[in-house]
């Protein structure tokens, strides 16, 4: 039996993130400003086909999936990435907050493009936040570091976003503002889940100390809409 995680976005576009979907009963995408991540009910050439002629903008869109698959054409292939997927199904300790976390809003999504741009953390838009659950650490009146929320597939909720400005790391402000979102996540009788590039040891091994698991590593790829 197929796992919520192994179909994550089209199963999060047919539940927890419902309210931001636009497609059919076979594909599903985002708004542009929202997310480039896409989902499709079953992995075959026609749904690629139903994808490319259902969405009504060109440009880049992530495909996640638990296997390697072939992408037919029209889509051109721009990149493939391997990564863990990573779940926190544990009970979680209350740990005191060393940092004072402020909820984002749209005020701050000005800074928060600026600090997603400068540290790549993945795909952030001007309306990435309506995903929710954006909180951040603030110095000298300066949005230093964030994390919030992307899929939420059912139960399941994605912690995303997670970045420190260069000049604030070592300081402990990510693993705080993680610790922040798994008991939000938590204490919404939900599990906590996220993504790592499988090269990345320095950040798995942090998400690691903090208790998450590796479920299976998964495959992205980001595909080209081109029209002619």
């Amino acid at each position: 039996m197929e796992h919520i995680l192994d179909n994550l976005v089209w199963n999060a576009l047919n539940s927890g993130n419902k309210h931001l979907a636009n497609g059919n009963e076979n594909v599903k995408y985002f708004a542009k400003e929202v997310s480039p991540f896409v989902g499709l009910k079953e992995t075959n050439d026609d749904n690629f086909q139903l994808l490319y002629d259902t969405i009504p903008f060109d440009g880049f869109f992530g495909f996640v999936t638990n296997n390697e698959v072939s992408i037919p054409a029209p889509w051109k292939i721009a990149r493939h990435i391997n990564v863990l997927q990573m779940v926190f199904d544990k009970p979680l300790e209350t740990v005191a907050a060393n940092h004072e976390i402020i909820s984002l809003g749209e005020h701050n999504v000005p800074e928060m493009l600026t600090l997603t741009q400068l540290t790549n953390p993945g795909p952030f838009a001007t309306r990435t936040i309506d995903f929710g659950h954006y909180r951040g650490i603030f110095k000298e009146n300066n949005l230093v570091a964030m994390a919030g929320q992307r899929m939420n597939p059912y139960q399941y909720a994605e912690i995303s976003a997670v970045c420190t400005h260069p000049d604030y790391l070592g300081k402990g402000y990510a693993k705080q503002l993680l610790l922040n979102q798994m008991h939000r996540i938590k204490e919404a009788s939900g599990i906590p889940f996220l993504h790592v590039l499988a090269e990345n040891t320095r950040a798995i091994n942090v998400y690691e100390s903090l208790g998450f698991e590796t479920r299976k590593e998964i495959s992205i790829y980001i595909i080209q809409k081109e029209s002619a």
